[in-house]
């Protein structure tokens, strides 16, 4: 059955998050009174053409069957891999396998998404031949590494983004990359950069820096400052 008029999102929720420091995985800390991945889970609900969320974890995570998802909508636990490619390409397969053309793939560890986000980047990326992803046009002034940790040179930003997600791409065209280039190849750091290998060209949409990514300590406070104010304007 063809789900063309809606979206499935996939969420990559197998990484243990050794850079965070703490005893679990940073998609299960506690954040606004519930867990990250399910603040994730609930920003993703924020628009109604996200017809199905499929979660890949480890095949022994003790924590997601603790986890309570207030939603209509079906959530689905599929088994991730030992790369975040391996993660996404079980999590679309699954979608695809299901008749979802598009898929919107989302960091478990991004909780702060807004609804006007998400519905500005499926909004372009649906009408678009490639696909959109969130992402912002680099600010600071980035320095180029030499020996003994000193400045090589500095960096043009001109033109230079960063990558957010959520990342909208057609299912078909994700795992014929995957297929492809191999979940264990190291330039695969997104699925925009998938595309990319195959020569296509995915579209940047502006997000915003309130959309960050929880992987270092003191992040999560942030993450928590964020989802006050947007619970306090709600």
């Amino acid at each position: 059955m063809s789900q063309n008029n809606s979206v499935a999102a996939v969420v990559p929720a197998a990484g243990v998050g050794q850079r965070m420091q703490s005893a679990q995985p940073k998609q299960y800390l506690r954040l606004a009174g519930t867990t990250v991945l399910e603040q994730t889970v609930k920003a993703l609900l924020q628009d109604p053409r996200i017809a199905h969320i499929f979660i890949a974890t480890s095949a022994t995570d003790p924590y997601f069957p603790q986890l309570s998802f207030s939603s209509e909508r079906p959530i689905t636990r599929v088994d991730g891999g030992a790369t975040r490619a391996a993660s996404v390409q079980s999590g679309v397969a699954a979608a695809h396998a299901a008749g979802f053309e598009w898929v919107a793939v989302h960091d478990a560890a991004r909780p702060c998404l807004t609804a006007q986000e998400l519905t500005t980047v499926l909004d372009e990326a649906l009408l678009d031949e490639v696909g959109a992803l969130l992402a912002l046009p680099v600010a600071d002034t980035l320095k180029r590494e030499g020996a003994n940790s000193r400045v090589q040179t500095s960096v043009a930003r001109d033109h230079l983004w960063q990558a957010l997600t959520p990342q909208v791409f057609r299912s078909e065209a994700l795992l014929k990359g995957f297929a492809q280039l191999g979940v264990d190849n190291p330039q695969l750091t997104d699925e925009a950069s998938v595309l990319e290998a195959l020569g296509q060209q995915p579209k940047l949409v502006q997000g915003r820096r309130s959309n960050i990514k929880i992987t270092l300590p003191g992040d999560e406070q942030l993450a928590q400052l964020w989802l006050t104010e947007n619970h306090r304007k709600e």
